[in-house]
């Protein structure tokens, strides 16, 4: 038997959908032991949970005796520490949110205790919400949304022409299931696509063709500061700016002025350099700044999805197969 240990909240129905998928799985999961939701899909729970001894005991038992997780306890670093140290026969760990890779490299395994275990991310999973964020920044952004709501405040009432997607262009930088998702939706809207991968297109010559940008790039050390004054300045006057990948991928002083100037017409922003975005950050004041506190991704659909993918690295793992969404150690994405 292989001994699952669920060490995230999610639904009961969910639980038994992973109970069935083979019956060599010992699937355990002891709600009471983790933090409840706070709302749907909530993996770190209420941060004011605290666990009574008797339950920290019966917790740290339960970890100890899995061969696979499911989840990041809490989501927090020292807890994967703590989770690999005290379960010496895990061998298999999936996160349950795209960028699990950061997480994990922030937790100070030992090149060892990485290379025995498989790690996977849910990468893939917020492909459609995340998608659809983007479409929505885009059109925002083309329809005036920050003016639309200014009048509306003000109780003004006048009339003027806004700008349509069709037969723009747009740029996805990060061609992955997420960038692959916003083209088909971008294409939908009579837009022409261009798109930059790691290993292929040139960006800063399809830069200068872009009115629109989109990133959806995992950060690493080769995208940390990619998108800098140099970079922004490449777009032409009055492009928009769309990030739901990673905040560090952008210089955010540098976009600050590009927003300030007019040189950009506006961003859509999901993720930031620092998060929570600090209160004296400028952008949370610039009308020309979509703003949402990295919450794109969090569909009320995203648990089945997630356990969808999850069953299928289980059939995968009892079969020795390649697992899907497998997070490189080196790379941490």
């Amino acid at each position: 038997m292989v001994r699952v240990v669920i060490a995230t909240p999610i639904e009961d129905e969910l639980v038994e959908r992973l109970r069935a998928v083979d019956e060599r799985l010992d699937v355990a999961y002891e709600g009471d032991l983790l933090p409840p939701p706070r709302y749907p899909c909530d993996h770190a729970g209420d941060p004011e949970f605290r666990r009574t001894p008797e339950q920290e005991e019966r917790f740290t038992r339960l970890v100890a005796g899995a061969e696979v997780l499911f989840g990041y306890p809490r989501e927090d670093p020292s807890q994967i520490a703590w989770a690999v140290r005290v379960a010496p026969g895990l061998r298999f760990v999936q996160g349950t949110f795209a960028g699990a890779g950061q997480q994990l490299a922030a937790a100070g395994l030992t090149r060892e205790e990485l290379d025995r275990i498989a790690w996977t991310s849910s990468a893939g999973v917020h492909a459609t919400p995340l998608a659809e964020w983007s479409l929505f920044g885009l059109l925002a952004l083309a329809k005036d949304l920050p003016r639309l709501l200014r009048d509306k405040e003000q109780h003004h009432w006048d009339h003027y022409p806004v700008d349509e997607l069709r037969g723009r262009t747009v740029l996805v930088v990060g061609l992955g299931e997420i960038g692959t998702e916003v083209a088909r939706l971008a294409e939908a809207f009579g837009m022409t696509v261009l798109s930059v991968t790691r290993r292929k297109g040139d960006l800063d010559e399809l830069l200068p063709r872009a009115d629109a940008v989109v990133l959806t790039l995992p950060l690493t050390d080769e995208t940390r500061g990619l998108f800098g004054r140099e970079r922004l300045e490449l777009m032409p006057r009055g492009a928009m700016l769309v990030n739901v990948g990673r905040g560090g991928v952008i210089d955010e002083d540098a976009l600050v002025a590009a927003l300030r100037d007019g040189r950009l017409r506006g961003a859509a922003l999901d993720v930031f350099a620092q998060e929570p975005l600090p209160p004296d950050s400028p952008l949370w004041e610039l009308d020309n700044v979509i703003l949402s506190p990295h919450t794109a991704a969090l569909s009320r659909r995203e648990n089945e999805r997630i356990v969808e993918l999850f069953a299928d690295n289980l059939r995968r793992y009892l079969a020795g197969e390649e697992l899907r969404s497998r997070i490189r150690t080196d790379l941490f994405y």
